[in-house]
C-alpha cells in the first residue's frame, strides 16, 4: 500500500511512501518537464540504486538524457566546493531551465543536491528520492536546502521545494542499524513539538521499528511527514511556527559543528540536544523534570545517546550556538517544550542556563 501526503501551499507537492516507488519509472518520469535529468547519490547509495532509478527513467520517456553523478558519503560532502562541482556537472550535461535533478540518498544528498537545483538558472524542477528513514521524515520535506560552512551547520543554502518526493520504504531494508536509529530521533521529535498521543504510540511500537517492521516503518512516516507538512505550509520560510521543528537542533548543531561533522551522526546528535532541550525547559520552569527522563528513556530504548559526548568545551559550544539559525542579534533561541506535544520558540535564553542544560 502506498501511503500519500499532499503538503499544500504556494506550490503544492505529494509525497508518496511506500514499497518499490524508485521502480516506478512513469510517476518518476511525469515530474520531467525537459530533456535533461541528473541523478545525484553519494558513494554508498549509487552502486544500490542510482542505475536502476535511470533505467527506470529512460525507458518511461525515451528521449530523456539521464546523467548519474556521485558524491562522496557523508555530512562533509555538503560544501561550497562539492556544490560548485555539481553546477559545473549541470552546465557540462547542457542542463536547460526545465532540467530536474533527483536527489537520491540521504539529507546530505537532498540538502546538496536542492541547493544546487536551486541555484541552477535561478532554480529548476528537484525532485526527492530519500533513501534513510531521517531524510524521509525530514530533510526531503519542506524546501529547505543548504550546505555547511566550517563555522556551522547549513549557514549558506536557500528555500526550494521539491516537485514531489518518492519514499520507497524498500530501500530501509539496507540501511544501517544506525542510520535508521538516527532517523527515529526525528520520529520521536514530531510527537515532542506536537503530538503527544504520537509519542505514546512510538514507546508501545519501539520494538517494531527497531525490528523495521515495514507497516510500522511506513505509519511512523506518514504521521512524521504529515506534521511537517501541516507546519510548512503554513510557515514555508521559517518564520514562525516553522521553527518548532528545530527542537533540539541548536544544542544539536553545535555538537556536530565541533566535532567538525565526523563524530555523532545528525540524528545521534538531535537526540543529545532534545534531552539538552528538554533539560533547559526544566531548568526555566517551563517543564517537569519527569518529562525530560521519559523522553531520555525512549531514545535510549532506541539506541540512540542522550548525553554530550565527552571532551567537547561547553564554552565553544555555546559560541556555536551564538552563530546559530534561530539567534536574534547575538540572543541565544531555543525551542524548548512544557511536556509532551507542546513546543515553543524561547527567546532570550541566559548564556549560563545554556551550559547549565549541556549535563
Amino acid at each position: 500500500m502506498t501511503r500519500i501526503v499532499d503538503v499544500g501551499g504556494h506550490a503544492p507537492y505529494r509525497i508518496a511512501i511506500g514499497d518499490g516507488l524508485l521502480s516506478d519509472g512513469a510517476a518518476l518520469a511525469s515530474h520531467v518537464r525537459g530533456r535533461h535529468a541528473m541523478i545525484v547519490s553519494d558513494a554508498h547509495v549509487t552502486p544500490l540504486y542510482a542505475r536502476g532509478v535511470a533505467d527506470a527513467l529512460q525507458a518511461a520517456n525515451p528521449g530523456l538524457r539521464c546523467m548519474v553523478t556521485c558524491i562522496p558519503a557523508g555530512e562533509s560532502a555538503k560544501s561550497l566546493d562539492r556544490f560548485a562541482e555539481l553546477l559545473r556537472e549541470l552546465a557540462d550535461f547542457g542542463a536547460t531551465r526545465d532540467a530536474c535533478v533527483f536527489a537520491l540518498g540521504g539529507g546530505v544528498v537532498g540538502d546538496l543536491a536542492g541547493f544546487a537545483a536551486a541555484c541552477w538558472m535561478r532554480g529548476i524542477d528537484c525532485v526527492q528520492l530519500p533513501t534513510t528513514l531521517l531524510a524521509m521524515v525530514d530533510s526531503s520535506v519542506g524546501g529547505k536546502t543548504a550546505v555547511d560552512l566550517p563555522q556551522g551547520k547549513n549557514l549558506v543554502g536557500a528555500f526550494h521545494l521539491p516537485r514531489a518526493v518518492f519514499a520507497d520504504t524498500a530501500t530501509l531494508r539496507t540501511l544501517p542499524d544506525r542510520e535508521l536509529r538516527a532517523g527515529l530521533a526525528e520520529v520521536v521529535k514530531y510527537g515532542a513539538i506536537r503530538d503527544a498521543a504520537f509519542l505514546d504510540w512510538i514507546e508501545t511500537h519501539a520494538d517494531a521499528l527497531l525490528a523495521r517492521d515495514a507497516d510500522t516503518l511506513a505509519e511512523a512516516i506518514a504521521r512524521s511527514c504529515a506534521h511537517k507538512a501541516a507546519i510548512v505550509e503554513r510557515d514555508p520560510f521559517e518564520r514562525g511556527e516553522r521553527a518548532l521543528l528545530n527542537f533540539g537542533h541548536t544544542f544539536a548543531h553545535a555538537i556536530e559543528t565541533e566535532q567538525g561533522y565526523g563524530g555523532l551522526n545528525h540524528g545521534e546528535a538531535v537526540a543529545v540536544g532534545m534531552v539538552c532541550a528538554a533539560r533547559l525547559s526544566a531548568r526555566l520552569g517551563m517543564a517537569v523534570a519527569d518529562d525530560t527522563q521519559r523522553l531520555a528513556a525512549l531514545l535510549r530504548r532506541l539506541g540512540l545517546p542522550v548525553d554530550v559526548p565527552a571532551g567537547l568545551d561547553p564554552a565553544a559550544l555555546v559560541a556555536h550556538m551564538r552563530l546559530d539559525k534561530k539567534a536574534i542579534a547575538g540572543r541565544l533561541r531555543f525551542v524548548l517544550w512544557s511536556g509532551a506535544g507542546a513546543a515553543q520558540v524561547v527567546p532570550d535564553v541566559a548564556e549560563a542556563e545554556a551550559l547549565a542544560a549541556l549535563g
